[in-house]
């Protein structure tokens, strides 16, 4: 990913694939270069955790951004094989973000995924004005209708074959885009992130449409990759070499 100082455009850097099931091709993405110092957990297994760097969710947030504004693609991110997280609560699972219409069965997505060998280098920017335009069309629309989900436009949570799935619109995951934005820049602020603890910062769970009496939670949450001797809260200045002592 690529993000210029006072940029208004993300660059990603993906992997296309075109695989076809019967009379219909299917377009799927995937990151180019793995995430691999973030974590998902399944949160229909008590508790769902979304745990990273800041590269891993200033990505993420990108991948959100682009799903938004491209409904005939599926963005793949695996997240299994990432490094574990001892803490995680659940099962680790990958992540899927796909548009309600035309739609993904949950069902398809194993199917769909044993076929993904030959893929292609592919570059996309986002558009993050119009991101942040149609997230904030998303949260006026929760504040006035929070009570009345059938109203509103939420993303619907799937779990199956080791994947959460989660299907959405244009607005619902320009708004999660959002979050995940600012988780990543937030994050490294949290008291607790230079010892290397994970810090919660954000959470997608206002995002999903749930089944009544379902309870099901995904919070976000920032962690520095070790060893944490790299690791500088934003603001403070970087460390320096001191200078060798004067030889007698």
């Amino acid at each position: 990913m690529s993000r210029r100082p006072g940029a208004v455009s993300v660059r990603l850097r993906l992997t296309e694939y075109t695989p076809r099931v019967g009379p219909r091709a299917h377009r799927i993405v995937q990151p180019r270069r793995p995430l691999r110092h973030t974590t998902l957990s399944d949160p229909f297994a008590g508790w769902g955790y979304l745990v990273g760097d800041h590269d891993g969710l200033a990505r993420l947030a990108a991948l959100f951004s682009f799903a938004a504004f491209s409904p005939h693609t599926v963005v793949y991110v695996p997240l299994r094989r990432s490094v574990p997280r001892q803490y995680a609560p659940g099962e680790p699972v990958d992540l899927v973000l796909a548009h309600r219409s035309p739609g993904l069965r949950a069902s398809a997505w194993p199917g769909l995924r044993r076929r993904l060998r030959a893929g292609t280098p592919l570059t996309v920017r986002t558009d993050e004005r119009r991101v942040a335009a149609r997230a904030a069309a998303w949260e006026a629309r929760w504040e006035q209708r929070w009570d009345r989900p059938e109203a509103w436009d939420r993303i619907a949570p799937a779990v199956h074959a080791g994947t959460l799935l989660l299907l959405g619109a244009r607005d619902s995951f320009a708004a999660a885009a959002t979050r995940l934005e600012a988780a990543a820049g937030h994050g490294p602020l949290g008291q607790r992130a230079a010892e290397g603890r994970d810090v919660l910062v954000a959470s997608l769970t206002p995002h999903l449409s749930l089944r009544e009496g379902d309870r099901t939670e995904l919070d976000i949450g920032f962690q520095a990759y070790p060893p944490y001797g790299h690791f500088r809260r934003p603001g403070r200045p970087a460390s320096r070499r001191r200078p060798p002592a004067a030889s007698a």
